[in-house]
């Protein structure tokens, strides 16, 4: 009974641990084998525009609440669509108001992401030093602050990744939040003002997308896809502006080092 005991007390405790993150593995899974995924697309969303306007203009308070908690899911999920979400907030709610959503949505993820994986994985995954990680723990234990604003403004980084490594790195939740907070700011209002242009773009494809058909008659299907590409809307010139201001976030790092080589 003794043994029994034991195992029950070391099985309640690894549950009590790790249900979280078995949650969201479990949650992941579940919509992966829904399918639910595919719908965070802006095909998706084009096709849907019209239903989705005239619910807003119905229920304007609802609708932006479901919209952050829709996204709070995706991200905490790590779900592919972060960008189609932002720009999907820009389109239907307006540059200002969809990025304030967005960026609140993304935000609230993030520090679920962030919670879950220092309370369950946190130094027992840090201490086995993945590649990825040790890459990164360098630039964490300099400056933490600056690096983590770095990662997150420019967009070269997977945004999960930016979740989870602070987390086993021993950053603390305020300098994550602040650093998630002011470093999501520069592109999520970029994508948000190019939703703004989404109609334009949707008008756009779609008439090349009739032109094709009716040039390839009956075979067309295949041939003359229609297809909306988040990265469309976001010019060199915007990308090149967001890896200025990451550089820009590792001046202090920068400085802390020619101080400590003079």
């Amino acid at each position: 009974m003794t043994q029994l005991s034991h195992r029950a007390n070391r099985a309640g405790a690894w549950l009590k641990r790790f249900w979280p993150l078995l949650l969201l593995v479990g949650a992941f899974a579940f919509v992966f084998a829904m399918g639910w995924q595919r719908y965070l697309t802006l095909q998706e969303l084009a096709n849907r525009r019209g239903q989705l306007s005239a619910l807003i203009a119905e229920y304007p308070v609802l609708s932006v609440l479901a919209y952050i908690g829709l996204y709070i899911v995706i991200v905490a999920l790590s779900l592919p669509g972060g960008a189609v979400m932002t720009i999907a907030g820009g389109f239907l709610f307006g540059w200002l108001w969809g990025g304030i959503a967005a960026m609140t949505g993304a935000t609230i993820g993030a520090i679920i992401v962030f919670l879950v994986a220092r309370s369950t994985l946190g130094a027992a995954l840090a201490g086995k030093a993945a590649p990825w990680l040790e890459r990164l723990r360098k630039g964490f234990q300099e400056d933490a602050f600056s690096y983590l604003l770095f990662l997150r403004l420019v967009p070269a980084f997977p945004f999960w990744l930016v979740n989870l490594a602070p987390a086993l790195l021993g950053v603390s939740l305020t300098t994550y939040a602040a650093a998630t907070i002011i470093g999501i700011i520069p592109g999520t209002f970029a994508y948000s003002i190019a939703g703004r242009g989404l109609d334009s773009l949707v008008d756009a494809q779609q008439a090349a997308h009739q032109s094709c058909l009716a040039k390839m008659g009956s075979n067309g299907q295949e041939s003359c896809p229609f297809v909306l590409d988040p990265k469309a809307l976001l010019t060199p010139e915007l990308i090149a502006g967001l890896v200025a201001l990451g550089l820009a976030a590792l001046i202090p790092l920068l400085i802390k080092r020619l101080r400590r080589a003079s």
